[in-house]
């Protein structure tokens, strides 16, 4: 999110007068991004978790050798489409703008998101239906009993 930081990077940063190490922070992820996410905006005015919020993200979405940038947007895109997180989203689609990243590769990436939450759509409604519906309409669920498929436990909220 910021750029890679490394834990001496870190430490600098969390010996800072906090004002001062979240707007540090803050013009890192402007660079990044191009823009500050509205979440970061937000949290401006506590800096102990907006802090600890860009570190914990940087170390997960920036660290990553395995994983290079136009990867990390696209995985990005594809979970925002799939949790309806409009901001999200938007965010990163302009990201991906910014990169260079052809407008076809970001639809693949939204088409994965689709088939993906159609599946968990449909997977979890029809294990409750199954659950909870015998064929003459009536409830019926023991609550040891788990999917013949895939075998995990029902959920049921009573």
């Amino acid at each position: 999110m910021v750029r890679d930081l490394e834990l001496e990077d870190i430490k600098r940063i969390l010996e800072k007068d906090s004002d001062e190490a979240v707007e540090e922070l803050l013009e890192g992820v402007e660079k990044y991004y191009g823009e500050i996410p509205y979440i970061l905006k937000f949290m401006k005015d506590q800096p102990d978790l907006l802090v600890s919020k860009i570190l914990y993200d940087n170390s997960i979405l920036r660290e990553f050798k395995r994983l290079d940038r136009k990867t990390i947007e696209l995985i990005s895109i594809a979970v925002s489409s799939a949790i309806q997180c409009t901001h999200c989203l938007n965010i990163h689609l302009r990201v991906a703008k910014r990169m260079g990243i052809p407008k076809e590769e970001i639809f693949d990436a939204i088409l994965i998101a689709g088939v993906l939450s159609n599946a968990s759509v449909l997977a979890y409604s029809t294990r409750a239906m199954n659950a909870e519906l015998s064929d003459d309409g009536q409830t019926v669920h023991d609550d040891n009993e788990s999917c013949e498929v895939c075998k995990m436990p029902y959920m049921y909220e009573d």
